[in-house]
C-alpha cells in the first residue's frame, strides 16, 4: 500500500496540503517578485479554507487509529482545535490586507509564514509523542520570530522579534531538556507508553523534574507567569495584525498542546502536576488583573489581559477532569473570537491614514462612531466576564470545573482577579462614552468592520447558541479520556 493511500496520509492530509500550498506560494512569490503579495495573500486564505474542509472531512479510519506509529493523533479534540487555529490564521491574514499596504509592509513572505506557523500549530495540536511535539513547537516558533520583526524599519518591531527569539530559544531549550529527562526515565517518547510506564512503576523524581521543565516550556508558549516577560513588548512592537495573530492562534495551539501533554501521559500523577498548574494559573490571573491597570497603550493592555485569560484557561486544566478540559476548549473558543474582534477594533483606530494605539485616543468614540463604540464596549464587557455575554460563560465553565475538582480556593482567587480586571475594561468603556470626543476615526475597511461586528455579535448572542458549542467541547474533551 502506497503512502498516499495509508491511514498516515489520511490523518495528516490537511497538514500535507498546507505544506504543499506554502511551498508553491513561496516559489510563486520568488519568481513573480513585485506584485505577488496580493495573489499570494488571496491564495493563502484559500489554502486555509481547503485545510479547514479537510480537517472536518478526513475519514474515520484516520480518527480510529493513531498515525505515524502513534506520534500523530487525529481525534475529536484535535479536529475542534485545528478548526479554531485555521480560522484564526485566516482572519489574521484578512485583517492584515489593508494594514500592510498602508504601512508599506506588503510582501508575499508574510502570508507564507502565517501558513507555516499554522502548519506548526496543527502539528502541535495532534502531537502524541515528545518528538512530534517538539517539531510542531519549533515550526510554529521559527515562523513567528520572523513575523514579529516584519517591520524592519521600526526599532520597536526589531526589538520585539529579537526578544521573542532569545526568550523563545530559552524556552525551547527547557522544553527539550525536560523531554530528554522524561525519555531517560521512561525509555520512550510516545505519550501512551509514558502513561503505561507511570501506571506500572510510578513516577520517579527525575520524571517529575522532566515534567516541570516541559511545563515551563509550554507555559512560555501560552505566556503564563512567570514566563510572560516577552508578551507586552512583542505585542506592542509587532505590527497590529501580527499581534492579533499572536494573541489568537498560537495561544490556542499551545493551550491545546499543554492540555494534551498533562492529561494524556501524566494522568496517573495528576496531584503532582496539579500543584504547578494551580500556581501558574493564580500568578497569571493576578498579574493580568493588576499589571494592566496602569497601561496607556491599548496593545500593552491587551497583552496583560491575555496573560490573565491564559490563567483562567489554566484553571480548567488544573481541574484535571473531563469537565475541566471542556472548560478549556470553550474558554479558548470564546477568547479567540473576542480577541480577534478587539484587534479589529484596534485596527479601526486610524486618523489621517495613521494608526493610533493610545487608549486616550478612544475618547468620545460613542459620539463619533456609535457602531464601533458599541461593538468595542460589548467586547470589553465580554472580556471582563459580565453576565449574559460570552466571556461570562467561559469563566463559569472553568470555575465550576475547579470547584467540582475541590480547587475552591483557586476558583475564588479567579473570581476576585476577574473583578479587579473589570476595572480596566470598564475604564475603556468610560473613555469611549464619557470623555470629550476627539476627531473622528477614518472610515473602517470593509474586512475589519466585518470581523469587528461579527465578533461583537458572537459576544452578545452567545447564550442563544451556547448549547451546540458546549456539546462540541464535551465531545472534544471526551476524546482525551477514552
Amino acid at each position: 500500500m502506497s503512502f498516499l493511500q495509508s491511514a498516515d496520509a489520511a490523518a495528516a492530509l490537511p497538514e500535507i496540503v498546507l505544506a504543499v500550498f506554502a511551498m508553491v506560494l513561496l516559489m510563486l512569490g520568488v519568481f513573480r517578485k513585485h506584485g505577488a503579495a496580493d495573489t499570494v495573500t488571496s491564495l493563502s486564505v484559500l489554502a486555509l479554507l481547503v485545510a479547514g474542509v479537510l480537517v472536518m472531512t478526513v475519514g474515520d479510519r484516520a480518527t480510529l487509529e493513531a498515525a505515524f506509529s502513534g506520534a500523530f493523533l487525529m481525534d475529536s479534540f484535535a479536529r475542534v482545535m485545528k478548526m479554531l487555529a485555521i480560522f484564526s490564521s485566516a482572519v489574521a491574514i484578512v485583517l492584515s490586507w489593508q494594514y500592510m499596504r498602508r504601512e508599506r509592509l506588503a510582501s508575499f513572505e508574510y502570508p507564507v509564514l502565517i501558513l507555516l506557523a499554522t502548519l506548526g500549530m496543527m502539528m502541535m495540536i495532534s502531537a502524541n509523542d515528545l518528538i512530534s511535539l517538539y517539531m510542531g513547537v519549533e515550526l510554529q516558533s521559527l515562523a513567528l520570530y520572523v513575523v514579529a520583526a516584519l517591520n524592519r524599519d521600526s526599532a520597536r518591531s526589531s526589538e520585539a522579534g529579537l526578544k521573542y527569539f532569545v526568550l523563545g530559544s530559552l524556552s525551547s531549550g527547557m522544553l527539550l531538556y525536560g523531554a530528554s529527562l522524561i525519555y531517560g526515565f521512561t525509555g520512550t517518547t510516545a505519550f501512551p507508553l509514558i502513561k503505561n510506564v507511570i501506571m506500572s512503576s510510578g513516577a520517579s523524581l527525575g520524571l517529575i523534574f522532566g515534567l516541570v521543565f516541559v511545563a515551563a516550556g509550554l507555559a512560555f508558549k501560552v505566556s503564563a507567569v512567570p514566563f510572560h516577560m516577552w508578551t507586552p513588548d512583542v505585542y506592542e512592537g509587532a505590527p497590529t495584525p501580527v499581534t492579533a495573530f499572536f494573541a489568537a492562534g498560537p495561544k490556542l495551539a499551545a493551550m491545546a498542546l499543554f492540555t494534551r501533554v498533562m492529561i494524556t501521559p501524566f494522568a496517573a500523577i495528576t496531584p503532582q502536576w496539579q500543584q504547578i498548574i494551580v500556581f501558574v494559573a493564580i500568578a497569571s490571573m493576578v498579574l493580568g488583573a493588576f499589571a494592566a491597570i496602569g497601561q496607556t497603550n491599548i496593545k500593552r493592555l491587551l497583552a496583560y489581559s491575555s496573560i490573565g485569560h491564559m490563567g483562567y484557561a489554566l484553571v480548567g486544566l488544573a481541574a484535571g477532569s473531563e469537565e475541566g478540559v471542556r472548560g478549556v476548549v470553550i474558554y479558548m473558543l470564546i477568547y479567540l473570537m473576542t480577541t480577534l474582534g478587539v484587534f479589529a477594533c484596534v485596527l479601526a483606530m486610524r486618523r489621517d491614514g495613521k494608526y493610533v494605539e493610545n487608549i486616550a485616543d478612544l475618547a468620545g468614540l460613542g459620539r463619533t462612531n456609535k457602531g464601533l463604540a458599541f461593538v468595542f464596549a460589548m467586547l470589553m464587557f465580554s472580556l471582563a466576564g459580565i453576565p449574559v455575554l460570552a466571556g461570562f460563560f467561559g469563566k463559569l465553565f472553568v470555575f465550576l470545573a475547579a470547584i467540582k475538582a475541590g480547587l475552591i480556593t483557586l476558583a475564588v482567587i479567579g473570581v476576585i482577579a476577574s473583578v479587579v480586571s473589570a476595572f480596566y475594561y470598564l475604564r475603556i468603556v468610560k473613555i469611549i462614552y464619557f470623555d470629550e470626543p476627539q476627531a473622528a476615526f477614518d472610515t473602517m475597511d470593509a474586512e475589519v468592520k466585518l470581523v469587528a461586528y461579527a465578533s461583537g455579535a458572537f459576544a452578545l448572542l452567545f447564550a442563544l447558541f451556547a448549547s451546540p458549542l458546549t456539546q462540541l467541547s464535551s465531545v472534544a474533551a471526551q476524546s482525551l479520556f477514552h
